[in-house]
């Protein structure tokens, strides 16, 4: 199996077992480093979100270097193109905005570890980190991937598409009745998609390369090179600019107990902005000086995105709660995001747009 590009992946015609993922990630990690010897490597599980598990190999005593091997989560090739995430992997890595892809297997891919803290829900406000993260993301929108045609937002067919996807019922009593009684139905979602669709489609917003995907959990942070670092592109795609903003500041809240008190301010939110508009005209060779005016705007059109965030991760929860294997509460979440949606629909549509 090769990736397009320059260069070939190595595909490792391997499963990996959930029962004895450490001694199939060990074998793995002897494919890719075979001057490791596998006697003396040791495996360890890390936090691999809520989508994937993931393990990471390492030659003791030295624990910065280790590769990573990511387990796919059942049925996750519905929701995500892995074809697609490898080539990203090889795109951001070339552009030195990822780590290197060193190999795929059959329910998985092998890569290396980025050293460093992920964010939580304080150091993400922090000053010196939320710079980071803006100016970052601002050299991420500016990678050019294609033949040089303008590309176009893949964002409302991804999402037609999980709702092409959403179960008719649950096996599951409790689930069952959770479902009939707290989740829209799949005709209630066409119906808000058509709206979205109309509104968000008038504005105009950029289409840009988009990380798509920016929780707390796939920033990490390198104290040492003064540095932030996007992982796990699963859902990398071309994308409406603010979408992307928008979706990392609906992160804030966090994951595992949500709390949207979190949501960032709106002092936050423009001061981020400027940050993330001065580093992008810097990257574009631009001489120009960010306007009270233009950040005012990205504001209200960054906000109108941030329901389209929430309708995009309430659908892919519900998929995810039929079909996942990994100990996480979907359908639960599921529920967080669409009511967050329901409850901020009005003010965030409302929100006028400067001229």
């Amino acid at each position: 199996m090769t990736m397009s590009g320059d260069s070939d992946l190595p595909h490792l015609d391997m499963f990996v077992d959930e029962k004895n993922a450490e001694e199939s990630v060990i074998s793995i990690a002897k494919k890719v480093r075979p001057d490791w010897n596998d006697k003396d490597i040791k495996a360890k599980v890390f936090s691999g979100g809520i989508s994937n598990k993931l393990l990471g190999c390492y030659l003791p005593p030295n624990k910065d270097d280790v590769l990573l091997s990511r387990i796919y989560g059942k049925k996750t090739e519905l929701l995500v193109d892995r074809q697609r995430e490898k080539d990203t992997f090889k795109i951001l890595h070339k552009a030195g905005c990822g780590p290197k892809l060193h190999a795929s297997f059959q329910n998985g891919i092998c890569y290396d570890f980025v050293p460093g803290v992920t964010l939580d829900e304080k150091t993400v406000r922090e000053e010196k980190i939320y710079k980071l993260v803006a100016r970052e993301l601002a050299g991420m929108h500016l990678i050019q991937t294609g033949d040089g045609t303008a590309p176009s937002a893949e964002l409302f067919d991804k999402t037609r598409n999980f709702i092409s996807l959403h179960p008719d019922h649950f096996e599951d009593p409790k689930k069952e009745e959770i479902f009939k009684t707290r989740i829209m139905s799949r005709s209630e979602l066409n119906d808000e998609v058509k709206m979205l669709v109309s509104v968000l489609t008038s504005l105009d917003a950029p289409v840009v390369f988009s990380h798509n995907d920016l929780l707390l959990g796939n920033i990490i942070y390198n104290e040492e090179k003064n540095k932030v670092c996007f992982i796990d592109y699963e859902y990398a795609m071309y994308n409406y600019l603010p979408f992307d903003i928008a979706n990392h500041f609906c992160e804030f809240p966090g994951i595992e107990e949500v709390n949207y008190d979190l949501y960032p301010s709106k002092e936050f939110q423009l001061q981020w902005i400027k940050e993330y508009l001065s580093a992008r005209y810097s990257r574009l060779g631009e001489n120009k000086v960010v306007t009270d005016r233009e950040v005012e705007r990205m504001y209200a059109v960054v906000n109108k995105f941030a329901l389209a965030s929430h309708f995009f991760w309430g659908v892919w929860a519900i998929v995810q709660a039929y079909h996942s294997t990994i100990d996480f509460d979907f359908l639960d979440y599921a529920i967080i995001r669409l009511d967050e949606y329901k409850r901020r629909k009005t003010e965030f549509l409302a929100l006028p747009i400067p001229e």
